[in-house]
């Protein structure tokens, strides 16, 4: 192939690292990609947040969700404080698909923060079936966490 004195010629391992480059960083830190969900049905789920003696509960106590499926968790405050809610491993390696609304990521990845009286939608992959706990935590009630169940229970189509 004859050379062209105007052309620059770019080694590919450049081009590579600069195609990975290109990528949003939200798309290079994710790490690998989920296996399908166990169902193409997203039930929406709804947990809401309350002030009680000065302490947030969240509603129910007893989340059930399906395993290892696409879920919509609508969150509604009515707490005075910010409250932040975990699940051991559910907001981790990828698994909120999309959050909107008056949440927002805690920094460790293992919960999100709603915004006093706000309300938001997260969009999860749930984890495998079996029962974990969840928490609510007031910013100003840290000393005093609610505790409720997370029930994960295989699909049923």
């Amino acid at each position: 192939m004859p050379r062209h004195p105007n052309r620059l010629r770019i080694p590919a391992a450049l081009l590579a690292a600069a195609g990975a480059l290109a990528l949003p960083a939200a798309a290079r830190a994710e790490g690998k990609p989920l296996p399908p969900p166990a169902s193409d049905v997203m039930p929406p789920v709804e947990l809401t947040v309350e002030m009680r003696d000065g302490h947030p509960v969240c509603q129910p106590a007893e989340l059930r969700l399906p395993a290892d499926t696409n879920v919509a968790l609508n969150v509604v405050s009515r707490a005075d404080q910010p409250v932040t809610i975990t699940m051991p491993g559910q907001f981790e390696n990828g698994r909120v698909l999309h959050a909107d609304g008056d949440l927002v990521h805690v920094a460790s990845e293992k919960g999100y923060t709603v915004k006093r009286e706000g309300r938001g939608q997260l969009r999860l992959r749930t984890v495998a079936a079996g029962e974990k706990t969840f928490a609510c935590t007031g910013a100003n009630s840290r000393s005093n966490p609610f505790e409720g169940k997370v029930i994960l229970t295989p699909p049923s189509g």
